[in-house]
């Protein structure tokens, strides 16, 4: 006599085996870009917070602001 084949079983079967697959492969391109890419989210903000303050320090050093449009015409002498 024939076995009896549940296909159902076996079709859900090889559809959770493939998402497993799929998962994985995914699992381990994440993992090659993160790799690659470096950086973590905090990282980055952390670095462009540290960038913000060092261009503060460097405006505040200033000997002159920068608010001045007409800074060079001001300081010139009169000449009749």
């Amino acid at each position: 006599m024939a076995d009896i084949i549940q296909f159902s079983k076996e079709r859900k079967n090889a559809k959770e085996s493939r998402k497993r697959r799929e998962r994985l492969e995914k699992e381990a391109s994440a993992a090659a870009n993160r790799v690659r890419f470096g950086r973590t989210g905090t990282e980055k903000k952390a670095a462009k917070l540290e960038q913000a303050r060092q261009a503060r320090l460097h405006e505040g050093n200033r000997r002159e602001p920068l608010d001045k449009p007409d800074a060079d015409k001001s300081d010139a002498p009169d000449q009749d």
